[in-house]
């Protein structure tokens, strides 16, 4: 990575978001914000209940993160967070003009649910994987990264592609 860039790190619930961003941080020497921990409560209630949220409710969390983005745009950050809509990745990407990038983190509707059956005590229930999956919008701009390996193998492969 040549100047300091967001890195934004997308792809269903499960597809490893939170664990690859993490160690890509690490490797990089930059800051890592999960975009979970920046759902108001009103967005995690209603996914604890089983309903998807709409894109009013995501659209305050979304303007959120290009704010996070905004505030470490001088070192660069991985910031982790659905962005299933192209619409959604747009505001994300408001005022960083050529200074971020999207990473999309490509898996099988069945290897994860099956890494959804496994994890434990998360807010957002596996019954809502396929309505993310009918959401998802799959990122033109992007580098897409297969799931199908080692989060070590994963983080190699994407800092190769930068």
């Amino acid at each position: 990575m040549a100047k300091s860039q967001i890195l934004f790190v997308m792809g269903v619930s499960g597809s490893g978001k939170s664990t690859i961003g993490q160690l890509l941080a690490e490797k990089l020497n930059i800051p890592f914000f999960d975009g979970d921990s920046f759902h108001p409560e009103a967005n995690v209630k209603k996914m604890s209940e089983g309903k998807p949220l709409n894109d009013d409710d995501r659209q305050g969390w979304l303007e959120r993160l290009n704010e996070v983005a905004l505030e470490n745009i001088s070192t660069g950050a991985v910031i982790v967070c659905s962005a299933l809509k192209e619409k959604y990745r747009t505001i994300l990407g408001q005022n960083l003009e050529s200074q971020y990038k999207i990473i999309y983190l490509n898996g099988s509707f069945e290897m994860i649910n099956k890494r959804l059956n496994e994890r434990k005590n998360h807010f957002m229930p596996k019954g809502l994987l396929q309505s993310q999956f009918d959401t998802l919008e799959v990122p033109t701009e992007a580098l897409h990264i297969s799931i199908d390996q080692t989060p070590s193998e994963i983080v190699t492969e994407i800092i190769k592609k930068l």
